[in-house]
């Protein structure tokens, strides 16, 4: 039995999209492609298995008949890994925690951003105001430029999004997100625009304004730790997901640090080796590697984020 998938993810067009996708990870003729599902088991989003005795089969069916293999039992696979060009401001939102998300019957959502844009840009990110009554005050008199804390960002700044930040990804952002499997997001502000036929997109005050946090967030940015021909930081750990970044100079062997890990190739190329299964990689590629192996050797020169 296969120890490694690869994985090809879905894209969808965007209002916000632009063309970046194209230029460095997914080949496709469309423009506005806001975002590209690359690791997903989501309904109708699934991403499709490209190697070995599984090729072809879509993600969402495969982890369903072996979540043994992934040592889990949730009929939902827990993460989702996207790809979001930033062509234009995205709305500005808040997710659910998992009590607000179950008075809505629905799934609560946490996630993180790593920036890959190489040109510095900015975010939403948290509040200048932490009364709910002043909050709520500024939102109805629109007064957002007040309210909102914008922070800059660039290539290889790294941000946990909890459920109940108010946030935002804005222009000339290009952003490798790992996010709980949910597509849960409600919008406090969209900025006007208008949906293709012509209809104002929709807002969710009402339950925005409910799953806000007014606690101030920070978390706990982890050193570098310096291996014999590679660099390991570990960019988070919570109850939610773990997230860490491998800068690989030349061959290495590694172990895992869970049942299974998924491996997100951000740039360079090399070759993996997981016990008799071999395979060049390069930026771009996505994979897992699952719970019947224990380590595996990368030789190249790249930089991969892992998450599980």
């Amino acid at each position: 039995m296969q120890s490694v998938l690869f994985l090809k993810g879905k894209t969808s067009k965007k209002i916000r999209g632009g063309n970046k996708l194209n230029e460095f990870y997914v080949n496709t003729n469309k423009e506005k492609i806001g975002e590209y599902r690359a690791v997903s088991a989501m309904e109708n989003m699934s991403s499709v298995i490209l190697n070995g005795e599984y090729k072809g089969i879509e993600f969402e069916k495969f982890y369903k008949e072996n979540k043994s293999l992934f040592s889990l039992k949730s009929d939902r696979f827990p993460l989702l890994i996207k790809l979001i060009d930033a062509n234009d401001d995205l709305s500005i939102q808040v997710h659910p925690n998992e009590e607000m998300a179950k008075k809505n019957h629905a799934f609560a959502k946490n996630e993180c951003w790593y920036f890959l844009n190489e040109k510095e840009s900015s975010i939403v990110y948290g509040l200048n105001e932490n009364e709910k009554e002043k909050v709520i005050e500024k939102i109805k008199k629109h007064k957002r430029n007040e309210l909102l804390s914008i922070k800059k960002v660039k290539k290889d700044d790294f941000y946990y999004v909890p459920a109940g930040v108010v946030h935002a990804i804005k222009k000339g952002c290009f952003v490798l997100e790992i996010q709980q499997a949910s597509d849960t997001t409600y919008r406090l502000y969209d900025y006007g625009r208008k949906d293709e036929k012509g209809n104002l997109r929709e807002l969710h005050l009402k339950e925005a304004i409910s799953s806000i946090d007014y606690e101030k967030h920070t978390f706990k940015k982890f050193d570098e730790e310096k291996k014999e021909n590679y660099t390991f930081t570990k960019l988070i750990k919570n109850d939610f997901f773990s997230v860490n970044k491998y800068e690989i100079e030349k061959k290495s062997h590694i172990k895992k640090n869970n049942d299974y890990v998924i491996e997100s190739v951000i740039s360079g190329k090399g070759k993996l080796k997981a016990g008799k299964e071999e395979y060049e990689i390069k930026k771009g590629d996505f994979f897992i590697l699952l719970n019947n192996m224990n380590d595996f050797e990368i030789d190249g020169n790249l930089t991969m984020i892992e998450s599980f």
